[in-house]
């Protein structure tokens, strides 16, 4: 399929400059989720140029299985449907009889015409020309969002695998996550470090392989030790002017109730929160590291076990075998680091 054509953001309000050839989707901020990804999109939203929806869950989907587009990518009224039936959809904001009529109006609309329409549509109500999407699990569509925006980038937010385990192993919706793989039940250390490699093992493949300018790869750990850095890191990668917005994004709506997560409290970037040195027990480190150890050294991150123990690698293998042959079952790439 050729490459689709997008329309230009409109003008910004401000004295600051677009990128040359800015068009929506703008950028793709992906990565596994219980990785900061919340306070990344945050601090993009932060930027006076910025808008970024909310989760979507549905963009790549209805592309990747033809639901409701001719064999040429054009939109008919089915499509409609399958977006009114989605419960992430009207958090875009734009009422499916609009989009009813859009069709109606063009019946040659390409269906990335009609998201970047969503997303124009979605920055003029916040008064923002550029629009970005915050959904983690896209890591897993890269080529799929690139076929069809192929001037949008992708931040790839990468943490240490080893914190992702801890904050999933207390997290309630880890069902939706590692969780719904059937190897949680006997291992949920090993089903979390396998989760975490398929994720993001994937988006660094792919997202590397994407054309110069397109990717970047921001470390979790580097954002919270060093904000205003990683944020000037951030914006020149997108081509905007820094705006110290992005760092402070938390200022004035800060809350200190008790047992809020540090989500729901909006806190600022803060080092150590989770800390597997401190907090893993050691069985679960080695256990952790036979499982995804060749990717911690891709990805720069130490390795505690240089010495694997037999029994460490025995479980590794057994749920690595089993979580794979689920994960096909359930229609997932796997990485080729596996």
């Amino acid at each position: 399929m050729s490459s689709p054509e997008t329309t230009a953001c409109p003008a910004p309000s401000s004295n600051e400059k677009l990128p040359p050839g800015a068009a929506n989707p703008f950028v793709f901020m992906v990565g596994s989720p219980r990785s900061g990804t919340t306070m990344l999109k945050r601090m993009v939203a932060a930027h006076p140029l910025m808008a970024v929806t909310r989760e979507t869950h549905w963009i790549p989907g209805i592309f990747e299985r033809r639901r409701g587009l001719t064999d040429r990518g054009r939109v008919t009224t089915k499509v409609v449907e399958k977006l009114r039936s989605h419960k992430r959809f009207e958090q875009i904001k734009t009422p499916p009889e609009t989009v009813v009529r859009w069709i109606a109006d063009e019946p040659q609309l390409s269906y990335a015409e009609l998201v970047s329409r969503l997303f124009d549509r979605y920055g003029e109500r916040k008064g923002k020309p550029l629009v970005g999407d915050k959904t983690p699990t896209y890591v897993r569509n890269i080529p799929t969002l690139h076929q069809l925006w192929p001037r949008a980038k992708f931040v790839h937010l990468i943490r240490d695998g080893r914190d992702v385990c801890l904050s999933m192993l207390k997290w309630r919706k880890a069902d939706k996550a590692a969780g719904q793989f059937a190897t949680w039940a006997d291992d949920p250390v090993v089903t979390t470090a396998l989760w975490w490699k398929a994720l993001v093992g994937l988006g660094v493949e792919e997202g590397r392989r994407l054309p110069d300018g397109l990717h970047a790869e921001l470390k979790y750990e580097h954002l919270v030790a060093n904000p205003a850095g990683a944020c000037r890191q951030l914006t020149e990668f997108l081509g905007l002017d820094y705006d110290p917005a992005m760092e402070n994004y938390h200022e004035g709506r800060t809350q200190f109730e008790a047992g809020l997560s540090a989500n729901a409290a909006w806190l600022p970037p803060t080092p150590g929160r989770r800390d597997w040195r401190r907090d893993m027990a050691a069985a679960d480190v080695a256990r952790f590291e036979a499982a995804t150890g060749d990717l911690l050294d891709l990805l720069g991150y130490e390795r505690a076990c240089h010495d694997l123990p037999a029994d460490a690698r025995r479980a590794a293998d057994d749920i690595r075998a089993r979580f794979a042959a689920e994960a096909r079952e359930r229609n997932w790439r796997l990485p080729e680091l596996w």
